[in-house]
């Protein structure tokens, strides 16, 4: 016979690693200090700004 599982306590544990997991996720993506969030905006704001100089005024692109 094989060993009993008790189905509560798996479900529980799948449901806490997966938490964990998200956890993790969210750490990384929001886990940043001010100074960090404002280098990583002016960067971008600067590479908008490249991007915007190299537009060609004039008619709609196709």
């Amino acid at each position: 016979m094989g060993d009993l599982i008790n189905l509560n306590r798996f479900r529980k544990r799948t449901e806490k690693e997966r938490s964990e997991q998200e956890a993790a996720a969210n750490r990384s993506k929001f886990g940043r200090t001010r100074s960090e969030r404002e280098r990583e905006e002016a960067r971008n704001e600067r590479a908008r700004e490249l991007l915007d100089q190299h537009q060609i005024d004039g008619g709609e692109a196709s």
